[in-house]
């Protein structure tokens, strides 16, 4: 009787472990898909890029001083004015200059005379050598003198080296100058040169001509594109640091001498690099991966980076070109789980719209 009950009982427990598994997978459902938002990886040209800082200088600068001594008798610019080269900017007064130019052109008339009379009277052996030589000699120095007073008297107009813009003034009319004494500054601003310096290891991935972009503090929003012209052959010794001047284009004028910079040097261009955002990183460890859908399910995808720039990051290995990669929801997701891709939120209904 109880070798009965037992078989009963076993058969009983043998039926309930043998069917109740089958039951509960055949009542349960599967996995809906998790809904992402995803992006392609596409094709960008991307710069290697170099930040520095560097100094606005102006392409030509000078400040304007008198080669003689003078009283200033005309100033023929104002100040802040465009100046184009050649153009009069002060007048010194020439009465003196003009006196010793006459004396010197009577001088060197009354020494060709005496110069001619030797000169016959040598053709009649009348003078000596020595005579005649001598005669030569004093007309030289008359002519020498002339020609020196008369640039004297040139200099007392001083001139407009170069186009550029005026400076504020130094002297007045009236005024007594002497040789070097400052009159007003003279800057060419049509362009500009940029000077800056970057580290002693990019020196072998220094070249002229490389391209750059500057930002001032005085146009935040403006970007303003250059090149390298010339590299300082020799390093700084105490900080390490190469020099380099660019020129920057300058048609409105707003670039002005003494401006800080902020500089990106592009070191080298990469065309038809792979970029994906760069929210769809996923970094695990040391590695990093991405969920790339495949057939409506997220692949883990390990990848190896390059560039990263903002908003973008450069993928070396690990995707092709129009890959579908996860950029929001991957905390949801685990390899292989089922996704919907939302469509671009510029694509989407507003919400109570009606949907048919």
């Amino acid at each position: 009787m109880r070798i009965r009950l037992k078989q009963a009982v076993l058969g009983a427990v043998f039926v309930i472990f043998s069917t109740n598994p089958l039951a509960v997978l055949a009542q349960a459902k599967p996995m809906p898909p998790l809904p992402v938002k995803a992006a392609p990886a596409t094709r960008a040209t991307l710069n290697v890029e170099v930040a520095a800082i560097g100094t606005l200088r102006a392409e030509e600068t000078v400040t304007v001083r008198p080669e003689i001594a003078g009283r200033v008798a005309t100033i023929h610019f104002r100040e802040g004015q465009k100046v184009r080269q050649g153009d009069p900017l002060v007048t010194l007064d020439q009465e003196e200059y003009q006196a010793q130019l006459a004396s010197s052109a009577a001088q060197l008339a009354l020494e060709q005379s005496s110069y001619r009379r030797l000169q016959d009277m040598d053709r009649q052996q009348l003078a000596s050598q020595q005579n005649l030589d001598e005669a030569k000699a004093k007309l030289d120095t008359a002519r020498a003198q002339q020609e020196l007073n008369r640039v004297r008297l040139s200099k007392t107009a001083i001139r407009a080296p170069f186009d550029g813009l005026i400076g504020l003034r130094k002297i007045s009319p009236g005024a007594y100058v002497k040789p070097g004494d400052d009159i007003v500054a003279l800057e060419s601003l049509g362009a500009m040169k940029l000077d800056f310096r970057v580290p002693e290891t990019y020196l072998a991935r220094l070249a002229v001509g490389q391209r750059l972009a500057a930002r001032v503090d005085a146009y935040p929003e403006q970007i303003f594109e250059g090149a390298v012209y010339a590299i300082e052959p020799a390093l700084d010794e105490e900080t390490r640091t190469v020099l380099l001047r660019a020129r920057l284009p300058n048609p409105d004028n707003k670039l002005r001498p003494g401006l800080f910079a902020r500089i990106g040097l592009i070191l080298e261009r990469r065309e038809n690099a792979l970029v994906v955002p760069e929210q769809a990183i996923v970094p695990v460890g040391q590695t990093t991966f991405v969920y790339r859908v495949t057939d409506g399910k997220a692949v883990m995808t390990p990848v190896k980076l390059g560039l990263r720039r903002p908003g973008l990051v450069e993928i070396l290995e690990g995707l092709e070109p129009g890959d579908l990669v996860v950029t929001d929801g991957q905390l949801k997701i685990r390899d292989g789980a089922p996704v919907t891709v939302l469509p671009p939120a510029e694509t989407q209904p507003p919400p109570g719209a009606n949907q048919g």
